[in-house]
């Protein structure tokens, strides 16, 4: 049922417009701290639910965006792999606060890059199954799901955020990191 909950979730539920936030970018300290957990509920976590919609959407190639990223040190985050060729299982657009991973399986390393760590990918080996339990932004409600390849990595990559760790924490070493490529 949760599933199903989080795949029919819309930003529209919350009855705010997003805005669009700047992200922030490494080193700043917002980025190595744990968030705080958040009152789903509350008018200010809807707000920012909204915004980090609003923000992922307008930021090419973004399939994720938490809290810390735009400056708010709580822990929330939005998805939507939709768009991304390699994604197989996806739930739409949804915001989850104060998420955690409940199981995880299948470790696999592939290459991620992040807005907040402009310049350079890496080689970050993530579970390809995961299971998550979160809660749902003006309701509140707890939702438990599972999911996996491409929405399960930016799951994690996101959940990291949250916890105070960019994907770079992830890599093995020096050697995969990698200068963003730009095409044209």
């Amino acid at each position: 049922m949760s599933s199903e909950r989080v795949a029919g979730w819309s930003e529209t539920e919350l009855g705010v417009e997003g805005r669009v936030l700047p992200v922030v970018c490494a080193p700043q300290g917002v980025l190595s701290a744990r968030g705080a957990d958040v009152d789903p509920t509350s008018a200010e976590s809807v707000q920012l639910a909204a915004d980090l919609v609003a923000t992922m959407r307008v930021s090419p190639g973004c399939v994720g965006l938490a809290a810390n990223q735009v400056g708010v040190g709580v822990r929330m985050f939005c998805v939507d792999v939709t768009e991304h060729p390699k994604t197989r299982t996806q739930h739409g657009t949804f915001v989850l606060c104060n998420a955690e991973v409940v199981e995880s399986s299948r470790n696999e390393k592939a290459r991620e890059g992040c807005m907040s760590v402009p310049d350079f990918t890496g080689d970050v080996k993530r579970a390809s199954r995961l299971t998550v339990r979160g809660q749902l932004p003006g309701t509140g409600e707890t939702v438990e799901f599972s999911t996996d390849a491409f929405e399960a990595r930016a799951l994690q990559h996101e959940i990291d955020h949250t916890d105070g760790f960019l994907f770079l924490d992830r890599v093995a070493g020096a050697h995969a990191i990698y200068p963003r490529q730009t095409y044209l």
